[in-house]
């Protein structure tokens, strides 16, 4: 077991899927989240993960009973973060929900943290002056699912210092990850580029261009990507997604204006597969064949 003690804030899809990797590296992982059920369901999410990972002989039956014992849920956020070395927040895309729990986190921390936000689009330089040091702070933005995407975006804020971006390079690399590093900018490079294909293959949809199973096998086929952008948007949730690209038309202009569907799909609370029902209806966590949306 790794002597080091990581803490990641929220229980969130990604939540989990951070927590899982940590964990499975060897480390103690505080999870905390201020909803004890959600806390409850996302040890089980970590549990399921690693059953399938015994089931298809990826891990052994005592490497993953090893694994959840090192993962411990909280709700108290200065008692789980006190003498942490790292503490990744992942809570949803609100800079002021950010900056309160960086703020608390950082203060709770070992002197010496490294603190990072796992935000895919909100400034790292704005987020890095609620760190007690902002020297210390990096955006450590991972990829879902977690356990499948080796990627992590390393995100520079003016304020990070070299020794911080090294510390987080080693981060990345003892749980098996390969990073890159992007200076801070709206958006970083990867949610730029996804929020805008998953905006126009919206509109696509919108404008009755192709059925939603077709564009989705077109991107799959045509360019080799593992999941369509109607696809990855169910399962990144819309809702995270229109806020993102919210923020992006406010920074960057009217390319990034979120689409009338896209609007409509979450005021109507069909984010995607967590909530059973996006682009695509899911049973049993499976999308359900020839659910597409339909747009008339």
């Amino acid at each position: 077991m790794q002597s080091e003690n990581v803490v990641v804030i929220g229980a969130g899809q990604m939540g989990i899927g951070i927590v899982h990797a940590f964990a499975a590296a060897g480390y103690k992982v505080a999870m905390v989240d201020v909803n004890a059920a959600r806390l409850d369901a996302a040890s089980r999410a970590v549990g399921t993960i690693l059953a399938e990972g015994v089931k298809r002989g990826k891990v052994t039956n005592d490497a993953a009973q090893s694994c959840i014992a090192r993962i411990s849920g909280h709700t108290d956020l200065a008692a789980a973060a006190e003498g942490a070395t790292l503490v990744v927040e992942t809570a949803t895309e609100e800079v002021g929900l950010k900056m309160d729990l960086i703020a608390r986190a950082s203060e709770a921390s070992a002197e010496n943290a490294l603190i990072g936000s796992n935000t895919s689009a909100l400034s790292i330089t704005e987020l890095a002056t609620a760190c007690r040091e902002p020297a210390h702070f990096i955006g450590i933005h991972f990829f879902n699912p977690v356990y499948k995407m080796r990627l992590v975006e390393l995100v520079r804020a003016l304020q990070t210092s070299d020794d911080t971006l090294t510390r987080a390079r080693n981060w990345a690399e003892r749980i098996g990850k390969k990073s890159v590093v992007v200076n801070d900018s709206p958006g970083f490079t990867t949610s730029r580029i996804s929020a805008m294909l998953g905006n126009e293959a919206m509109s696509m949809l919108a404008e009755g261009v192709a059925s939603a199973e077709d564009i989705d096998a077109s991107l799959r086929m045509a360019f080799n990507h593992p999941m369509g952008p109607l696809e990855l948007g169910d399962l990144t949730g819309w809702d995270t997604r229109l806020k993102v690209l919210e923020y992006l038309h406010g920074a960057l202009g009217e390319k990034f204006r979120p689409n009338p569907l896209l609007v409509k799909m979450v005021k109507s609370g069909r984010y995607g597969r967590k909530v059973g029902h996006g682009v695509y209806r899911y049973r049993n966590g499976e999308k359900v064949p020839g659910s597409g949306l339909k747009v008339s």
